[in-house]
Order: structure tokens, then sequence, then C-alpha cells
């Protein structure tokens, strides 16, 4: 299975940004016919990936494309939004390696675990602070994963 995840500042800095995630999605899609995607669902870069792969799933029918959201612990907007949710999305991952973890250690576990599973990790890390940047260093140095940062 192709995995490719997203990381990302909850604010995007640049109007290129959309239409180079795209590329890069389609570049992805270009050599195979199955493909996870995973986005955690804060912020506007995990919006605008999460649009992109939609986008990509209409234009490619022919393609087996999920787009997974990736909580870090369970809450109560699950079940509140669960109608919206199953709309947006394929499914919903909370990673069993996050049962119990707090939930202030979650999000950044969640994260980590996300850059554990991907092939492909597309970001937009422009900052050298933060959770995005601390996962793009984690990234790097997991080494498993190419890595596109789209602010670069």
């Amino acid at each position: 299975m192709h995995i490719c995840t997203f990381i990302g500042h909850s604010f995007v800095f640049s109007a290129t940004v959309e239409n180079r995630l795209r590329g890069e999605i389609e570049t992805y899609l270009a050599d195979i016919d199955e493909a996870s995607f995973y986005v955690g669902g804060r912020g506007e870069f995990d919006g605008m990936a999460a649009a992109a792969v939609r986008a990509a799933k209409a234009r490619h029918r022919d393609k087996k494309i999920q787009l997974y959201l990736i909580e870090p612990y369970f809450h109560a907007g699950l079940n509140r939004d669960k109608d919206y949710n199953e709309k947006l999305y394929d499914g919903i991952i909370i990673p069993q390696e996050l049962i119990g973890v707090h939930p202030k250690a979650a999000i950044r576990k969640r994260n980590r675990w996300m850059c554990e599973q991907a092939e492909l990790l597309i970001a937009f890390v422009c900052r050298d602070f933060g959770g995005a940047y601390e996962t793009l260093k984690y990234a790097k140095r997991k080494g498993n994963a190419r890595i596109i940062n789209l602010a670069e």
C-alpha cells in the first residue's frame, strides 16, 4: 500500500501552495493504482491537502484513492460530526499506539506516527519553530519517507 501524509502550519502564507500541492499529488499518483492519504485535520494546510486529495479522487475514478483523518484521541466531536466526517473521509483512524497517551502529548505522537507510516510526506513548513517544524525534523531523522516541502 502506498501512503502519503501531510504536515503543515495552521496558516498558509503563500498563494502558490495549493497548485503545487495538487501537482505533487498528481505526480505521486501517476504510476500507482492505489494510495492512502493521511491528514491530521487541523489547520489550513490540512484542509487544503484534504481538498486536493478529494479533487484527485474525482479525477481518477479508476484508481483506489482513500483519504483518512488521523485523530490523536477520541473526542466527542467524532460522534457529533459523524455524518459530516463520513462525507469527507473514507475513514477515521486513531492509532492503537496512542491509546492512553495524555492529550497534550497525543498530537505530537500522532504526527510522528503519520510520518512513520508514509512513503511520501508533503509538507508546508516555512518557520523554524512549532509543531509542524518539529514533525518535519522528526521525519528527516527517521528517513523512511521521501519529503517534499512546498515552502522551499
